[in-house]
C-alpha cells in the first residue's frame, strides 16, 4: 500500500492550502465539464442543484453513500473553463462526533491547457495547528481518492473500481504536513 501523500502544503495569500496537481490526456473543456457538470460529477464525486448564477448551489457527495448530507456552497469565482472557487456557506465542526472547532470548506479548481492535455490544480484551505493536522489527515487521502476517480472517469475506466481503503494509509503523511 502506498502511503505517500500526493498533495502538498503551501501558503497562498496568507492561507494554508493543501494542493493537488493532476494531468489529463484530455482537452480542457472535457476536464472542466467533468468537474462542473452535475451529471458528469455524479460519476466520480457527487452532484449539485441550483443556479450557479445566483451565487450558490447545493452539493451532495454521492460517492459517500446515500446518507451524505447536502451542503450549500457559495460560488466565489467561475471563469470557465479555467477557474472555479467555492466556499461552504456554513462552517461545521470538524470531527466525527460533531465536537471541536468549526471549519468552512474552501476549494479552488484551476485548469491549464497544456497543448491538448490539461493540468488540474485543486486546493483546499486547511488551517494551521491541531485542527489542520486532523483536517489534512482526513481530507488529504479523500482528495487523492476522488481525483483518482476523476482520472478514471476521464480515462474511460469505471471510477467504482477505485477502492477507498488503500488511501487510508496516507492519513499520517498528510497530518505530518501540518505537524
Amino acid at each position: 500500500m502506498d502511503t505517500t501523500p500526493l498533495g502538498r502544503r503551501e501558503t497562498r495569500d496568507g492561507t494554508g492550502q493543501l494542493v493537488f496537481t493532476r494531468s489529463f490526456a484530455a482537452p480542457i473543456g472535457e476536464v472542466w465539464a467533468a468537474c462542473t457538470d452535475p451529471e458528469r460529477m455524479q460519476g466520480w464525486i457527487g452532484t449539485w442543484t441550483g443556479d450557479p448564477a445566483s451565487g450558490e448551489v447545493v452539493f451532495r457527495m454521492t460517492a459517500e453513500g446515500d446518507d451524505a448530507p447536502e451542503e450549500v456552497y457559495l460560488v466565489e469565482v467561475c471563469e470557465a473553463p479555467h477557474r472555479l472557487g467555492v466556499r461552504s456557506r456554513d462552517a461545521a465542526p470538524f470531527s466525527a462526533d460533531g465536537s471541536g472547532p468549526r471549519v468552512a470548506w474552501q476549494h479552488t479548481l484551476q485548469l491549464t491547457d497544456a497543448g491538448g492535455s490539461t493540468v488540474l490544480e485543486f486546493t483546499q484551505a486547511v488551517p494551521a495547528g491541531p485542527v489542520g493536522v486532523a483536517m489534512a489527515s482526513s481530507v488529504g487521502p479523500g482528495w487523492d481518492y476522488y481525483l483518482d476517480r476523476l482520472a478514471a472517469m476521464i480515462g474511460g475506466t469505471d471510477p467504482d473500481r477505485i477502492l477507498w481503503e488503500p488511501y487510508l494509509g496516507r492519513s499520517d503523511g498528510y497530518g505530518a504536513l501540518y505537524s
